[in-house]
């Protein structure tokens, strides 16, 4: 009978998954052909199969540059940040047993903003100002870290607490930025990079941003089974033979690069990292095994969707930071609620 039971919820979890997949699949190849240049579905086939076989070009050369040049590094970034955002999302959940908590908990968006709006405000490069913004990410969990490791009784509610604080102090820095900065220039800028966007990503960006997020992702894939013991507490978890305090580093250090890895590349979109791996919890259960790829698969749809609808809403586009919470602000009311019924 156990077995029937384990092996009717493996089966189900692998139609999920592949409903899960499908449906990313979808939203991938839907998002090649909206836009301000329509593509059609059959010459969006006929361009990358062209790539694959020796086909006649039939297809204007416009369409073949905005799929390549325009749309496929902007599809292949939402699919990248979404999925990574909502994994450190999943496993800070899992870390800290706080289903409220997001990538951003310990200041790296805060930190990473703040660099961004320092390299703009001193007249840097593009590239200067991704750097700026994912070393100075780093650089805030870097000492939200030392600073609480001070604290001996409550290591987990003491690095909450000074990752609000270091937090507010670089939110303090970005406004006194914002401040002195050109309204004319500078001010418009910052703004606009604060508030997320997917526009001006090319393949280059990409690729820079790629390989920190696959260094982050890699181990928190390795340990996820960990976090399910890590759920019953510190104790249990040590007697279970699990190193917490490894654990506790390895997994904060890879998703603080995850996610100063993602806002350094296209600003601070919020939100993802909170709604998805809720929503996913509860299409695949709290297990970390499953829930962090399941995870994975639905945070690179979302962003897809959201992305498309930033392009389409409006005559000019709609920055990502403002439809992610139009949708993570009401479910995070509604997770108020819900948990404060249970109390």
């Amino acid at each position: 009978m156990k077995f029937y039971k384990e092996s009717a919820f493996k089966k189900e979890t692998h139609i999920k998954f592949l409903l899960l997949s499908l449906f990313l699949i979808l939203c991938f190849m839907i998002s090649f052909t909206l836009g301000r240049y329509p593509v059609s579905p059959l010459e969006l086939i006929k361009v990358l199969s062209s790539k694959i076989f020796f086909l006649k070009t039939t297809w204007p050369a416009e369409v073949e540059t905005v799929i390549f040049q325009i749309r496929l590094p902007r599809v292949m970034a939402a699919v990248l940040i979404g999925s990574a955002l909502s994994c450190a999302g999943a496993t800070y959940q899992g870390l800290f047993q706080n289903p409220m908590v997001s990538p951003d908990l310990l200041g790296a968006s805060a930190g990473a903003g703040f660099g961004a709006a320092l390299a703009i405000f001193l007249g840097f490069s593009k590239f200067s100002i991704s750097a700026f913004a994912f070393l100075f990410g780093l650089v805030t969990v870097f000492v939200v870290w030392i600073i609480s490791s001070r604290v001996k009784t409550n290591p987990s509610l003491g690095l909450i607490l000074t990752g609000i604080m270091v937090g507010s102090l670089f939110s303090a820095g970005l406004s006194f930025i914002k401040l002195v900065a050109d309204p004319n220039n500078e001010l418009p800028a910052i703004t606009y990079w604060l508030m997320g966007s997917l526009a001006a990503i090319r393949l280059h960006d990409l690729f820079i941003s790629a390989f920190p997020i696959f260094i982050g992702l890699i181990p928190l894939m390795f340990l996820r089974w960990k976090l399910n013991v890590m759920t019953m507490g510190e104790e249990e978890a040590k007697t279970m033979g699990v190193n917490t305090k490894f654990v506790r580093v390895i997994v904060i250090a890879c998703a603080t690069l995850v996610t100063a890895a993602c806002v350094s590349v296209s600003g601070m979109i919020g939100w993802v990292g909170l709604v998805i791996p809720h929503f996913t919890r509860m299409i695949v259960g709290a297990d970390f095994r499953v829930l962090i790829p399941a995870s994975m698969l639905l945070g690179a749809s979302f962003l897809l969707v959201v992305d498309n609808f930033s392009r389409l809403l409006a005559t000019q586009e709609i920055p990502l930071g403002i439809l992610t919470a139009f949708v993570g602000a009401p479910f995070f009311v509604y997770l108020i609620l819900r948990e404060g019924n249970r109390l």
